[in-house]
């Protein structure tokens, strides 16, 4: 059983988007564990089996219990029954009581429609009569307590902050670990909306808005798919 599923339809959706946050949590010793959908493999910096290396290095960075990948067609997610299923299985054969996934929108469209099938998979996940198996033996229904969404690269105003000041240094190791993918003035690739200095100057400028609202250095913001609840409001900082 796993505390926290995180799901990305990219390699390095998950450490862009909610790195920090996993870190902390499993310093905490919470048990994480990482889902990507797709192998990024129409990405135009590197391949398939160097995010694949990438992503394994960012795994150990975040101390995630287990990674795995879908594979899905990068480009094309959708949601049908056959991605669904899929989905549907890893939650009831780890059943998380959270689970974190992609923006509700953003600029690469494959986000918000995985987004949409991760919170779809998540409901039918809890349907009794929906039968799956895993090594032939039949599952349990298992519908995850809470839902929360990272944000990528368009603004989203948050519904939720976490602090994640006392580990963000090793969320960026994390996503460096993707060498392929952003910058690097040695690369030879082609440019793109990631590979720039810039990008990395906005997602350290996005943390520190996000920390600043919350009266801390760094944060990495959340929308949710259901309200919190709380015991008290001196609960809230």
């Amino acid at each position: 059983m796993i505390d926290i599923l995180a799901f990305g339809v990219h390699p390095d959706d998950i450490e862009l988007g909610a790195g920090g946050t996993l870190i902390k949590h499993v310093k905490k010793g919470f048990k994480v564990g990482l889902v990507d959908l797709t192998q990024g493999e129409m990405g135009t910096r590197g391949t398939a089996d160097t995010r694949k290396i990438e992503s394994e290095n960012a795994s150990k960075i975040i101390g995630a219990d287990f990674r795995v990948n879908l594979n899905m067609e990068d480009a094309f997610v959708s949601t049908n029954k056959e991605n669904i299923i899929k989905i549907v299985q890893l939650i009831r054969q780890y059943q998380p009581k959270i689970v974190i996934c992609n923006a509700i929108k953003d600029r690469h469209p494959d986000h918000a429609e995985a987004s949409k099938l991760v919170v779809k998979a998540c409901f039918n996940a809890g349907l009794s009569k929906l039968s799956t198996q895993n090594n032939s033996v039949n599952q349990k229904a298992h519908r995850p307590d809470s839902i929360y969404h990272y944000i990528q690269d368009q603004w989203i105003d948050p519904s939720l902050v976490v602090d994640v000041t006392d580990v963000y240094d090793e969320k960026i190791k994390a996503v460096m670990a993707y060498k392929t993918q952003f910058y690097n003035p040695k690369s030879t690739e082609p440019s793109t909306p990631i590979s720039s200095k810039e990008f990395l100057d906005s997602l350290n400028a996005k943390a520190q808005l996000w920390g600043r609202s919350i009266k801390t250095k760094y944060g990495e913001g959340f929308t949710l798919e259901n309200p919190v609840g709380i015991n008290s409001l001196f609960d809230i900082f």
